[in-house]
């Protein structure tokens, strides 16, 4: 009897499976083109000065983790001015030991990494993929992700909807003229539950993607909002650097020195874009 009682148990078994339920479709809110551009404008022109400290996350086996080694965060400081400036300092946690030191006044960068005793110097406008990943650094690429530019009413400009649900987004693509034709020079997304800025895509010759900036935790500051947490992705120069801003002030005056790196003594100078001499 005991055993029959088991096995009708058995037979009534009744099998549970959990079904994921699907994240409810963000609100969309609604907007044209010149209401995105006037709002994009107003947040990018509201600073001039970027004062800040940060807390900044490489990815595992990107071109940072050679110059950050153990350390999965490192704390630093930013500076950044219009129209180019920027100086970028990381130290290790707790001993505050220098890790890297970047400047750049929108001609020139300037990296030294004390653990490597080198001192790289190079124009911005270099291009060529070093063959040395750590010589890919580029201080005017975190420039770039902080402090953009306005859009200007000569910018050929068209209006999309994108969905990746459960988010959905309007994105403005900018477009240029070149020798070649019409190019792609930036898109521009925002989040439409928020109508806030969420992306920025930077575009080179023949539509290569060479900077996605993702902006999100915007909070206000002096009355100005600005984004707490910025992921800064350079595919072609293998590297992403996520940036959480812990202190900001901006629009406050920045001494010209403050972005001056000079070479310390001692130090091996590499000297990027000069061709060699046979």
């Amino acid at each position: 009897m005991l055993a029959s009682a088991f096995v009708l148990a058995g037979g009534c078994a009744v099998s549970r499976k959990k079904v994921a339920v699907p994240a409810a479709i963000q609100p969309a809110q609604t907007a044209t083109k010149p209401d995105l551009i006037a709002l994009y404008n107003r947040e990018a022109s509201a600073v001039e000065t970027l004062n800040a400290s940060v807390r900044m996350s490489p990815t595992a086996g990107s071109v940072l983790s050679g110059v950050i080694e153990q350390y999965h965060d490192v704390n630093g400081y930013i500076l950044a001015a219009r129209p180019a400036s920027i100086r970028v300092i990381g130290q290790a946690p707790v001993v505050a030991k220098d890790i890297f030191d970047m400047a750049s006044d929108g001609q020139a960068f300037r990296i030294y990494i004390p653990s490597k005793n080198k001192f790289i110097v190079g124009p911005d406008n270099l291009r060529r993929t070093a063959a040395k990943p750590i010589e890919n650094l580029r201080p005017q690429h975190l420039f770039e992700a902080l402090i953009w530019p306005a859009i200007p009413q000569s910018e050929n400009v068209l209006l999309e909807e994108a969905d990746a649900l459960p988010f959905r987004y309007y994105v403005l693509t900018l477009a240029m003229s070149s020798e070649q034709g019409w190019e792609l020079d930036r898109k521009i997304w925002f989040d439409r539950a928020t109508l806030q800025m969420a992306r920025i895509q930077i575009y080179g010759p023949g539509g290569e993607l060479v900077s996605d900036i993702r902006t999100s935790n915007w909070q206000p500051v002096g009355g100005v909002n600005y984004p707490r947490d910025i992921l800064l992705a350079r595919p072609a120069d293998e590297y992403q650097l996520g940036i959480h801003i812990t202190q900001l002030t901006l629009n406050q005056p920045i001494a010209g020195d403050k972005f001056q790196l000079a070479q310390p003594s001692g130090t091996e100078l590499v000297q990027l874009g000069e061709e060699k001499q046979p």
